[in-house]
């Protein structure tokens, strides 16, 4: 009996320091936890020595609300983890498996294979698979192409000047009195329906007679003409180069585009869960699509080679959506296909079994709930393209300032000699009629602004006082 009660003893005492062991081990990982992860923007990126970027700041998020400490490595083949043909598992899973880390963080796709080996929090980040372009392949042609060879600012600088144009000559035509040298019983021609329809047949190369008389609506319809020469040849020329630029290239914005054409090659990242969703697909498009890459042996090493190659123009690289969206922040000259396949999820790695995974998991869902994931994600994913948006092919109304100052200076040149031409009229016949030239002037102001037959104002004046 004494023997037995001694066994029972030791056991409970092997039992204790087994558990205090346990517990004093995992108060240590829970104190500093071995984090480790890859260099990819703006995931993780270096900055004066310190780690910064998405997964940075998530993983401060996350230890904030879990409550441990926690110190970064960068995992060290520069792998995410993939299975060899031997069965052992490589970059930041094959970390955790072998106990070298406690968790990994990045864009980290969960899979069925890397579920069965470590174990996977909740998504943090949700992403597909798509198409990585230059804007020049991926372009459709639309109805309202005709209009791309100018910018929408340019088309509403013509459209000014188009108004201001005819408006100048109606007055001009209003105010000179060598516009207004008709019979008696004829109006004025250049009404403003007619000066519209005047400068609008000048715009198109076909005129519409008949022509101002004087000098001062000369100078405005020769200003006018030689702005709509130069407007003309700059519209032809843009437009005739866009559409040669159209008919080299061709349009893809699915993957059943890019596998129904051999003008250009395409590829993915080597090794990576795109490559091995078109392995596994059943879709016949995409079987095709994996025989092809596969043929070719048009596998890219990394992210950025496939970035550079699609920048290039004769490469669409495929990749994951999110990826592909930074690299449409970063290079303006690129686009991502609307078209998302197989879409899956960014989680956190820890070993199997590890009581970290729910505590991870729900400080993911509560920080997708409070807003912080999507603040986050516009946070690092914010366009550098904003300040080059406006650099187009289309001409800019920049590019035709000195045309429209030409166009403005016999606008203004024409409206001073209409005065001028009207002062001097004026002149003559205050000194015949005896009277200030100052008050002429502005008898004459008014009636030719008032009546549509100013010609012979005075006339028609004198006519007015003798039926009085």
């Amino acid at each position: 009996m004494p023997t037995r009660s001694i066994r029972m003893l030791c056991g409970f005492f092997l039992m204790s320091v087994v558990f205090f062991l346990d517990v004093g081990k995992c108060t240590a990982v829970q104190s500093e936890l071995r984090i480790t992860t890859i260099k990819q923007e703006p995931y993780t990126m270096a900055k004066n020595s310190q780690l910064e970027g998405f997964c940075m700041d998530l993983l401060s998020e996350i230890a904030k609300k879990v409550g441990f400490k926690y110190r970064v490595q960068l995992v060290k083949d520069g792998s995410y983890g993939r299975q060899d043909e031997s069965g052992n598992w490589n970059g930041m899973v094959g970390e955790v498996m072998r106990g070298e880390a406690d968790l990994a963080i990045a864009p980290l796709t969960l899979t069925a294979a890397r579920e069965k080996v470590v174990g996977m929090t909740k998504p943090f980040m949700q992403t597909g698979i798509s198409i990585l372009l230059r804007k020049d392949i991926s372009e459709v042609t639309g109805f309202f192409d005709f209009l791309t060879p100018f910018t929408a600012e340019t088309w509403l600088g013509i459209l000014i000047a188009y108004l201001g144009t005819s408006v100048c000559i109606f007055i001009a035509a209003r105010l000179s009195p060598c516009e207004w040298s008709q019979p008696q019983n004829e109006t004025n021609t250049f009404s403003l329906l007619h000066s519209l329809w005047y400068t609008a047949g000048a715009l198109t190369l076909q005129g519409a007679g008949p022509h101002p008389k004087a000098l001062s609506g000369r100078v405005i319809c020769c200003s006018w003409w030689l702005f709509t020469i130069v407007l003309l040849a700059c519209y032809f020329s843009n437009l005739s180069s866009s559409k040669a630029s159209e008919s080299t290239h061709l349009t893809v914005k699915r993957f059943e585009d890019l596998a129904n054409q051999d003008m250009i090659e395409y590829g993915c990242l080597a090794g990576s869960s795109t490559l091995a969703f078109f392995k596994n697909s059943n879709n016949p498009v995409y079987r095709r699509i994996y025989e092809h890459m596969e043929r070719t042996e048009s596998f890219v090493s990394s992210m950025d080679e496939g970035v550079r190659q699609a920048k290039d123009g004769d490469f669409a690289f495929i990749g994951e959506s999110v990826s592909l969206d930074l690299a449409v922040a970063r290079h303006c000259e690129l686009v991502r296909a609307h078209e998302v396949v197989g879409m899956r999820g960014y989680s956190i790695a820890a070993p199997l079994g590890s009581p970290l995974i729910k505590n991870l998991s729900v400080a993911i869902l509560q920080l997708s709930e409070a807003g912080e994931l999507a603040y986050l994600r516009s946070k690092w994913w914010a366009s550098s393209c904003i300040a080059e948006k406006a650099k187009s092919s289309a001409v800019q109304p920049h590019s035709l300032k000195g045309m429209f100052l030409v166009l403005s200076l016999g606008l203004g040149l024409g409206a001073l000699l209409a005065v001028l031409e009207l002062t001097s009229k004026s002149r003559k016949s205050a000194a015949e009629q005896k009277k200030s030239c100052c008050i002429v002037l502005t008898e004459e102001l008014t009636l030719r602004m008032r009546t549509s037959d100013a010609n012979r104002p005075q006339e028609n004046e004198a006519k007015d006082k003798e039926k009085a």
